[in-house]
């Protein structure tokens, strides 16, 4: 099964999945009437995607399920992967309901919505126990590693949370996310493979091969847009397979994007309530830049390049430094 091939075949097998859901999911979508709601806050430009399918992350969902079952073995590091990516998805799949139903551009309250997140990071926490986890932490770029015993527990707790609502953040314009992540759980591919890590090599791919399928409709202009659905999904997913691969800390790099993003956010919240100015034209970064004048595609393109960046500098440290 482990064959030198067999991501490659992961990534075309999830691919296809995608691109085959896409056109039977995306008219249930619309007939349901299943739009997105834009923010009247956001760019100008953006109001003309009102109406737009949401929920698309559910294609990018199944998609993985499927290859996965196929593809990788039954065994408690899959079904922990299952776990944060599904668990995480459903809370974003209960908020996109909730705001298509009441037709708002918000869902879950942020108290509800924090509580499921810390709901499930206790849930993954007692796997993790169960499975006999690692709690140390590897320093990036170093042979050396930090125990944390039982403090692994509160990071673990921010690294889920903090990941999915990066990931989130970062979900704003036609094909940002689904191209920043295909590259970062690309490097994660390669990263659990050379460490041996088969299955979550294989997960990783599978994830890769979906975002990609769903990107042939997510591409500027979105034909369906992933919501909350997809994005907490991707978010957790790649929070599983930083703890997975025992590379909790390099996530911060190979997330690159995320980070920066949501970075953004932070400043100009304190900025503005500090010293009634902001830093940015507006939050997350990417639409600082289009209020700039950057084209949506030139910003997405330019993005996807960073994330290259940094997932490049994420698998040069992990790799060649160290294996």
């Amino acid at each position: 099964m482990f064959a030198d091939n067999v991501l490659i075949v992961t990534i075309v097998a999830a691919f296809l999945i995608a691109v085959l859901i896409g056109p039977l999911f995306i008219p249930v979508l619309r007939r349901l009437k299943f739009g997105q709601a834009i923010r009247e806050e956001g760019p100008n430009s953006h109001q003309k995607k009102a109406g737009t399918p949401t929920m698309g992350g559910t294609i990018i969902l199944l998609a993985l399920i499927f290859t996965v079952l196929k593809f990788a073995n039954a065994n408690m590091e899959i079904y922990f992967l299952l776990l944060v990516t599904l668990g995480y998805g459903l809370i974003g799949f209960l908020d996109d309901f909730i705001k298509i139903k009441k037709k708002r551009n918000l869902g879950l309250t942020a108290r509800q919505k924090f509580a499921g997140q810390i709901l499930l990071a206790v849930g993954a926490y007692i796997l993790l126990i169960l499975m006999g986890h690692d709690t140390s932490l590897h320093l990036p770029g170093t042979p050396w590693k930090l125990e944390l015993g039982y403090f692994y527990f509160p990071f673990l707790l921010f690294l889920l949370v903090g990941t999915t609502n990066a990931v989130n953040l970062t979900d704003g314009l036609d094909g940002l996310l689904a191209g920043t992540g295909a590259i970062a759980f690309g490097a994660y591919a390669i990263i659990a493979w050379f460490g041996q890590d088969y299955d979550t090599a294989i997960f990783s791919a599978a994830v890769v091969g979906a975002v990609l399928g769903f990107l042939v409709f997510n591409a500027h202009p979105a034909r369906v847009f992933m919501g909350d659905t997809g994005s907490l999904g991707l978010g957790g997913a790649l929070a599983g397979i930083a703890i997975m691969t025992k590379t909790e800390l390099l996530l911060a790099i190979i997330g690159g994007v995320f980070v920066v993003e949501t970075l953004s956010v932070i400043m100009q919240v304190v900025s503005f309530k500090t010293r009634g100015k902001r830093i940015f034209r507006m939050s997350p970064l990417h639409h600082h830049f289009e209020l700039t004048g950057w084209s949506e595609w030139r910003v997405v393109v330019t993005f996807w390049l960073v994330g290259m960046f940094f997932a490049g500098l994420g698998v040069y440290l992990e790799v060649v430094t160290i294996r």
